[in-house]
């Protein structure tokens, strides 16, 4: 009678595995040699990264079927541009353009000498000019024009050395109003008057000609080396800055990766390294973070073959496949060091690959798997890092099987030889009598433990076998634990209901960029007045018709009635009309009447010509505006954007949409959440199909989701408190979230169900000795590898710093606190039984007597590695024997009734 482990998909592909192992422990020269050759000739596709760099912000961080796009070529298609009547308003896009803040620290700016400093800042900007083509452009040549002159900033006509009762935040001019909530910031107002203001904004709006982007280059340059009195400060801001920014620091990552390269060889070189001369992994560890290299070096090489854009979000998928490289190398180093010694090389492969091969197979599938997944993303930036991401990690699991596989084995045979790990000189395993210390330091090694015949362990083995284990696995340990959990399930919870939601496009720029400074005050001197939004009439309607106005005007009344709308700056086409016709005694509720008199109110008001769509005597679309206010941060401009929204749709009386050029930014609010919800809820669902599949036993399985659940809330919390929005970055590394997820808690889940001992507390503590130590290596290697990322000026970088350094702390803390715990509580090895189990010492008994009153099984005895021991060859002096009952056979040990 035999006991043994019976899944039908986990057992045939570990043998599987173990046949690759003895073919590679066989070959190893071959796999070492191709992986290199490989590697050359793909890394070759880096010679195309420049080309292949795609930073777009509008095409790479916004949905790619955002609905403000299409409500944009709507309106591009139905209310087209006019070169000779420009307006700021009335633009479909950012166009073209440059703008100067002027402030003061403190005091008033409406002061005759400081504007006199400002309006010679102006003229210089007028006077600029740049050389394209042998041609010389100037700002009169390239800019926007209204009735034939360049757009002036009125604020420096109006003012004119006259500070004194100037209306705000509207002010008559010349017979027109004009809006100064845009150009006059920082107001303290009494009576509709401005009594003081702190900042002037001024406007340089362009065409789209050749000699544009020249001009506006050289305006950067100018005006970040202008400097005024003392007192002013300037900042600066163009159409082409958010751009520029981002496609500047790009590759800002590659410096930074070879430091984390640097740091994680040192890192893994000092874990490995030992005193034995013999049994030092110093090569080894080195070739296994070099495994990772060649990874990104192949993946990205053959995708940007096969021009895949390459975006500023894929240049931190380096640090995570450093990260799961080098955890899948101590995973296999520490299955390595447990085979025999004095066994063939051959022998010590293939077992090595059937327990850590199918180990880091599982976490490779859920990882590839959930990247793959991201591909469903509705931004491009997301499914860029994740093809990236998926491919590299592919090849890092091919190369960490075959080349890494084939350093285990070329190393396995120096010291098979016993061999110096760096002059290959073969040294004696016992010192001779009468050396010195120096020579038994580096002349002596090829030492063992003769008990086991694997290698020794490493110390911190030992400590979490001897202690950290069995203090884990202590009732009032337990209980510590289960309310410390508790506490940060509160805190995870807690702070995901203050999440914060979308990217600021502060955020795409680095910290010392002139561009934070615009955007800084901008925010401090101008969030008072929110954006002018269109409300688009998208269909036919007989605006003639009393009953159909009176529909239309209730529908705008809506909007007039939001609490961020101010109806007095709103501005209407048809209530002009309306006092148009009054005053001209017209009656315009007749058709004829209220066609044939549009020509001569465009006339009279020219700006409204560009709001009528009129084709073939009927008017197919119209448009109005209305004024926000008080969108000061992220939450307002949501509210907003679906306050809007939701009053266009329920509106009955036509078809109507809103939009405004920012809103093809606000879209990502609008798929943000459900998406991130999908992706993460999909990719959860994928994973409990791959750890049923090859995790042989389905409670564990499910702790396996639910520590992804866990370490995904308190993630996604605290980093809620710790600053970091939830934006398509963040979304990214959510998914990333879940796969480190699952490497942490796969591995202690797969060890416990696979190890051997008779009671869950026992296996919770051989599952924490066999891979403890290598995953807690795994975790300090990842947050050293991304601590420099913590110093990037970047806020990209820093926010992947962040919620990597929670993932790996959250997913270490399941993987040996949480998960061991719950294991025990809940035991779920595929090697216990219904029957009644003696618990056997694993320490110092090396025979096990079977006992069977009035039966003839007391003959012979059994081991715990199945080989048995015939009563007669058994020393009992030297060897502690245990009788056991027959009905009480220990759960993971096999009965071989081959003794006489």
């Amino acid at each position: 009678m035999a006991f043994y482990r019976t899944d039908c998909i986990e057992k045939p592909v570990s043998k599987l595995f173990e046949k690759l192992g003895h073919l590679v422990g066989s070959y190893p020269v071959w796999f070492f040699v191709i992986p290199l050759i490989m590697s050359a000739a793909l890394g070759g596709g880096l010679y195309f990264l420049k080309d292949r760099e795609n930073n777009d912000v509008e095409n790479q961080f916004t949905p790619i079927n955002g609905p403000s796009k299409q409500a944009r070529h709507f309106v591009k298609e139905t209310f087209p541009s006019n070169d000779s009547l420009f307006s700021n308003q009335r633009l479909y896009g950012e166009g073209n353009y440059s703008v100067i803040i002027i402030s003061v620290v403190e005091g008033n700016i409406l002061t005759g000498a400081l504007f006199e400093e400002i309006s010679e800042l102006d003229k210089q900007v007028h006077s600029l000019s740049v050389k394209t083509n042998q041609t010389q452009i100037s700002f009169k040549d390239i800019c926007a024009r209204e009735n034939g002159d360049c757009v002036s900033n009125p604020i420096l006509d109006i003012i004119d050395n006259k500070f004194a009762n100037l209306s705000f935040p509207i002010k008559t001019w010349k017979g027109k109003d004009v809006f100064l909530g845009s150009t006059v910031g920082g107001v303290e107002e009494r009576g509709g008057v401005i009594q003081e203001a702190r900042a002037i904004r001024l406007f340089y709006f362009l065409q789209d000609n050749n000699g544009t982007s020249e001009w506006l280059q050289q305006f950067q340059n100018v005006l970040s080396k202008k400097t005024l009195s003392k007192g002013l400060k300037v900042s600066h801001f163009t159409s082409l800055s958010r751009q520029e920014e981002i496609e500047k620091h790009t590759t800002d990552g590659i410096p930074l990766f070879s430091i984390t390269y640097s740091i994680a060889i040192s890192f893994s070189v000092f874990s490995c390294m030992r005193l034995d001369n013999v049994r030092n992994k110093i090569w080894v560890s080195f070739m296994g973070v070099m495994s990772a290299g060649l990874a990104v070096l192949s993946s990205f090489g053959l995708l940007l073959l096969f021009r895949v854009p390459f975006v500023i979000t894929v240049a931190n998928s380096p640090f995570l496949i450093l990260g799961i490289g080098v955890d899948d190398m101590f995973i296999m180093l520490s299955n390595w060091q447990q085979t025999k010694v004095k066994d063939p090389v051959e022998k010590r492969m293939a077992e090595t690959f059937k327990e850590a091969a199918m180990s880091i197979t599982i976490t490779t599938l859920t990882d590839v798997l959930g990247f793959y997944i991201g591909l469903m993303s509705e931004f491009r930036s997301v499914q860029a890092f994740c093809l990236y991401t998926s491919t590299s990690i592919i090849f890092c699991y091919i190369y960490n099987i075959l080349f890494f596989g084939s350093v285990l084995a070329l190393n396995g045979r120096r010291e098979q030889s016993n061999r110096h790990w760096l002059t290959c000189c073969k040294l004696p395993t016992q010192t001779t009598k009468g050396k010195s210390l120096a020579y038994q330091l580096c002349c002596v090694g090829g030492d063992y433990d003769q008990e086991t015949g694997a290698e020794k362990q490493q110390p911190i083995a030992h400590f979490f076998k001897f202690y950290y284990g069995p203090f884990l696995i202590k009732p009032w340990t337990k209980v510590c634990v289960m309310l410390l959990y508790l506490g940060y399930l509160a805190g995870g919870i807690y702070g995901c209901f203050n999440l914060q939601q979308g990217i600021n496009m502060r955020d795409l720029a680095a910290d010392d960029s002139y561009v934070v400074n615009y955007y800084d005050d901008n925010q401090k001197f101008f969030s008072r007045y929110g954006p002018n939004v269109m409300v688009v009439v998208s269909e036919e309607l007989p605006y003639w018709n009393k009953s159909s106005r009176s529909e239309l005007n209730h529908c705008m009344e809506k909007f007039y009635n939001l609490t961020f709308v101010n109806q007095k700056l709103s501005v209407s086409w048809l209530d002009f009309y309306l006092q148009f016709a009054q005053t001209q005694g017209l009656n315009l509720d007749n058709e004829n009447i209220f066609m044939e008199n549009l020509s001569s109110f465009f006339q009279r008001y020219p700006e409204f010509k560009l709001d009528v769509n009129i084709a073939e005597g009927k008017i197919n679309a119209s448009r109005f505006f209305v004024q926000t206010f008080d969108i000061s941060n992220a939450s307002m401009e949501i509210m907003m954007f679906n306050e809007l929204r939701n009053t266009a749709q329920s509106c009955s009386a036509a078809k109507l949409l809103v939009f405004h050029p920012l809103f093809i930014y606000l879209d990502q609010y609008l798929v943000i959440v459900s998406g991130t919800i999908q992706n993460v809820g999909f990719t959860t669902a994928v994973m409990l199909v791959v750890s049923l599949l090859l995790i042989p036993n389905p409670i564990c399985s499910l702790w396996v989701t639910f520590s992804i659940g866990s370490v995904i809330t308190g993630v996604t919390g605290f980093m809620a408190l710790w600053g970091v929005n939830l934006d398509s970055i963040s979304m990214i590394i959510l998914v990333v979230c879940i796969g480190f997820t699952v490497d942490f808690s796969a591995h202690i889940s797969y060890a416990f169900v696979s190890s051997k001992k008779s009671t869950a507390n026992e296996r919770a503590v051989d599952a924490l000795f066999s891979l403890g130590y290598p995953v807690l290596q795994g975790a300090a290697s990842t947050i050293i590898g991304v601590l420099v990322l913590a110093a990037s000026k970047n806020h990209i970088f820093r926010t992947f710093f962040k919620i990597m350094f929670l993932v790996m702390i959250f997913g270490l803390a399941h993987s040996i606190i949480f998960i061991p715990v719950f294991l025990t509580l809940l035991s779920c090895s595929s090697n216990e039984t219904k029957k009644k189990t003696t618990t056997v010492p694993d320490v110092i008994p090396k025979v096990i007597m079977i006992e069977n009153k009035g039966m003839a099984y007391d003959n012979y005895a059994f081991t715990k590695d199945n080989s048995h021991l015939c009563r007669q060859t058994v020393k009992t002096q030297s060897t502690q024997i245990y009788f056991i009952p027959n009905n009480e056979m220990p759960s993971g040990w096999c009965r071989d009734p081959d003794c006489p």
